[in-house]
């Protein structure tokens, strides 16, 4: 371990890079659009000894700032400003030194493009998550890349790729659309060329381009056009903390800082106290937001001005190159808060509509409500994060369902944490879930029992927040994540050769059915019903093991009962008089059948009854 930890150190000296570059290596952003926002654009230039050379530019509405030098001298970063006088065209960028051939490089300003794109996800959503790698080969072409680090694909290992890619996932739009789905959120697909493990995407090597492996550029904004086209929408995956061992701008480091820098490999304590524990010592702190991830994930340096441009400035050009809608923010606690108050702050600027929702894997309401918008905890600072992950729903739920505690302490369980919502300006933005690429599968979570499956699945469709459902949730995918390849296997069906067909019903089992058009069914009615996207929610001290909420508004009412016990229930209706005066009978969702509510309530054992009121 002493000597893999010499290695990382001497590989973060700064040195240029030992293959020779050519004199203008690259420039990113590699262009860019008028009419911004913001008028502020910082160019970094990557090139031999660029650092040598002046930088000349002339265009109307184009200014250069001022040109920064680091400690690297195969580096530039380039300030411009864009006033709203600039119009779309080219304009030449000279690197000049004396005695020295001159360098150009043709820097295009775009006309942006006002289709749809930025629109935020909200409430009225319901999420699909998807590992690229793992849902559909769409283009067997793409499947090995020569030149990138890893070229083995082998699907009986969870550990290399598999071959799915961005036309896998286009192919099957129409089964996703006919499900529910009015979002989809896929694992990051910026380009990992890592020598290993490069499947899960969390270490990007380029910051601008597409997974080869993926497809291109072009076709992951196909995709974002194809899912406007259906009124659908696409958040993007994104990991301001680190970066992959391989990215380029490791293998050529422009300034120490570039990267948090230790005497030899630390990784982080993974402890989000010390971030607002009042009695926290900053040795702790410093732990846990400057230590690296994994070995192979160096921790941005947020504080480095140059590495805040860079990120927030690729972020921006993905929504209006492809079109994104909205953001998920992958290990967030582990960012400086600064920086992130900073990166909010500029796109809500840039884009009012815009959402995004920040991964915080963490314990407690309050340890989770500390990184969200407003200075709500008293805490000392604003991230300006909209919504996180809603750990805290899953631990609920789980609870609820696993056997290690009553029926009567889980359903209370899941009661006290929505109650605990006044501590967020808005609750309703947070996105809740059963499970995900990092997290055991719920049905497995449920030792496979389908009832208690289908009553969490109900739950998460009806209550406040964001759904998100995991793909091959809706088709009985199951396993732990210990190791966590174990939940990230192929989608049955997505590669052609498959046995069988999961994406077809004649392909599925009867269980598999079952628990398809449970999901199929609520998904589609909370699609075309706002009240359970919008509506206002009450919810009923748990009483015998009983969970009741209501969600409501001007037009409907929906009774949600959560029966976790292992018998059947017989609920009196008085009780909730204050929500179901005046409604007489009620309409089950799944069935289609219509009982009566006047007197008392029958509940199947291990069952989320969903009522529209009548």
């Amino acid at each position: 371990m002493k000597q893999l930890c010499l290695i990382i150190v001497l590989f973060l000296t700064v040195t240029t890079s030992s293959a020779q570059l050519p004199p203008l290596e690259r420039i990113e952003p590699a262009s860019w659009w008028a009419g911004m926002q913001q008028p502020f654009l910082q160019l970094i230039v990557h090139g031999d000894k660029i650092a040598e050379r002046n930088v000349q530019l002339e265009y109307p509405g184009v200014t250069l700032k001022e040109v920064h030098k680091v400690e690297n001298p195969n580096y530039l970063f380039v300030d411009l400003d864009i006033t709203t006088a600039a119009k779309p065209g080219t304009f030449k960028l000279r690197f000049t030194r004396p005695g020295a051939k001159e360098i150009s490089y043709n820097y295009e300003l775009k006309a942006r493009n006002h289709a749809a794109k930025a629109q935020g996800i909200t409430n009225k959503d319901l999420v699909y998550l998807i590992m690229p790698d793992r849902f559909a080969n769409g283009d067997k072409s793409n499947d090995i890349v020569k030149g990138m680090q890893q070229t083995t694909l082998n699907r009986d290992s969870m550990y290399y790729r598999h071959g799915g890619d961005l036309q896998g996932i286009i192919d099957h739009l129409d089964y996703l659309q006919d499900l529910g789905i009015t979002t989809l959120w896929l694992n990051p697909v910026l380009e990992n060329d890592q020598p290993s493990a490069s499947y899960h995407g969390y270490a990007a090597t380029e910051n601008y381009r597409i997974d080869r492996r993926y497809g291109n550029n072009e076709l992951y904004k196909k995709l974002t056009d194809e899912l406007h086209k259906r009124g659908m929408k696409m958040i993007q995956d994104l990991v301001h903390n680190h970066i992959g061992s391989r990215h380029w701008t490791m293998l050529d480091l422009p300034s120490k800082d570039w990267v948090h820098q230790w005497p030899e490999f630390t990784r982080s304590n993974f402890k989000e106290q010390p971030i607002f524990d009042p009695y926290a010592a900053q040795a702790d702190k410093k732990l846990m937001t400057d230590g690296w991830f994994d070995l192979h994930m160096p921790d941005m340096n947020q504080v480095n001005p140059y590495v805040r441009n860079y990120f927030t400035q690729s972020h921006i050009w993905w929504i209006e190159y492809a079109g994104v809608d909205g953001f998920r923010l992958d290990t967030y606690g582990y960012n400086d808060a600064g920086y992130m108050k900073e990166w909010a702050e500029a796109m809500k600027k840039e884009y009012p509509q815009l959402t995004f929702f920040g991964e915080t894997f963490v314990h407690g309401v309050p340890n989770q409500a500390v990184f969200t918008q407003g200075n709500t905890l008293n805490h000392g600072f604003d991230t300006e994060l909209q919504g996180v992950t809603d750990f805290q729903f899953l631990w609920a739920v789980s609870d609820l369902v696993n056997g290690k505690t009553k029926a009567q302490d889980g359903v209370t369980g899941l009661y006290n944490m929505l109650s605990n919502d006044f501590v967020y300006q808005d609750a309703t933005r947070n996105v809740i879930f059963l499970d995900n690429h990092d997290l055991s599968r719920f049905f497995s979570v449920t030792n496979e029992n389908i009832a208690k499956y289908k009553m969490a699945l109900a739950c998460m469709l009806t209550t406040r927040g964001i759904p998100q459902l995991y793909y091959g949730a809706e088709i009985l995918m199951k396993n732990f994540c210990n190791p966590d390849g174990l939940v990230r296997e192929d989608f049955k069906g997505g590669w052609a050769g498959d046995s069988v067909n999961k994406f077809s019903a004649a392909g599925r089992t009867a269980a598999e059915n079952e628990v398809f058009d449970y999901l199929r069914k609520l998904a589609n009615y909370r699609k075309q019903n706002e009240v359970l996207q919008t509506g206002k929610l009450m919810q009923y001290v748990p009483e015998n093991g009983i969970y009741v909420y209501f969600r409501y508004n001007n037009g409907k009412t929906v009774m949600v009962i959560l029966n976790a016990n292992d018998t059947p229930q017989s609920l009196a209706a008085a009780r909730f008089t204050e929500r179901i005066n005046g409604f007489s009978k009620a309409l089950d969702i799944i069935t289609g059948k219509e009982q009566s509510i006047t007197d008392t309530i029958s509940v199947p054992a291990n069952t989320t009854l969903v009522l529209e009121l009548k």
